[in-house]
């Protein structure tokens, strides 16, 4: 297939990247500092910049899929409002560049621990990471007003890290995974390869899932 990648030298991004590139798939990498990627006859590097919808349609058009691992990054102080923006962004971007399918990557923040409780809704939730969670849920709301485009948004594990690729994992829907009394954990490297999986054989097109060991 023929995918654009957003933000793919990023934490999550560049285990996508390479997962995306080791099942064969032709990659537009759409990043900020395309000089920081390392060269490979299935990828294009493409410098982009999210916020410029107008531009970012052209170099989605002509993709099987959009694949987006966009972060503003946990430094920006704005990240909330940043967050937002670029989602916007993207989806008016995956209109107007014909790209139905969209799969996004989000937070586990906006996943529910009790009816009607979100996890970023508990008083433990940590204070350094509420702003971009925010952010990541109101993507989410956003594509779940979306009626054009063959969205998929995942949110990873409550405990997201780098770690080996093993392929074995719990697939959910809306509710926090647990393992036992606490939260569940999955590597960067098993998040690319659900991804991956949901792009070659999408089973949850206009849903929202979760992943957990």
């Amino acid at each position: 297939m023929k995918l654009a990648l957003i933000g793919a030298s990023g934490y999550v991004g560049a285990p996508l990247l390479q997962e995306a590139l080791n099942r064969g798939h032709q990659v537009t990498a759409l990043v900020r500092h395309p000089e920081k990627l390392p060269a490979h006859a299935n990828l294009v590097a493409v410098r982009a910049d999210v916020h410029d919808s107008a531009a970012l349609a052209e170099q989605l058009r002509g993709h099987d899929a959009a694949v987006s691992a966009f972060n503003p990054g946990w430094g920006v102080a704005d990240i909330r409002e940043q967050f937002i923006a670029g989602s916007r962004a993207i989806l008016a971007a995956s209109r107007q560049a014909g790209v139905r399918r969209l799969l996004v990557v989000g937070g586990a923040g906006s996943l529910y621990v009790a009816p009607g409780l979100q996890l970023i809704d508990t008083p433990n939730f940590p204070a350094e990471y509420k702003e971009g969670a925010e952010g990541a849920r109101q993507a989410l709301n956003m594509l779940r007003d979306e009626h054009e485009l063959e969205w998929t948004f995942l949110s990873p594990a409550a405990l997201l890290e780098p770690g080996p690729r093993t392929g074995k994992f719990r697939l959910g829907g809306d509710e926090l995974l647990m393992d036992g009394d606490q939260p569940g954990r999955i590597s960067l490297a098993d998040l690319a390869v659900a991804l991956l999986d949901e792009v070659e054989q999408p089973q949850h097109v206009r849903q929202r899932f979760t992943l957990a060991y």
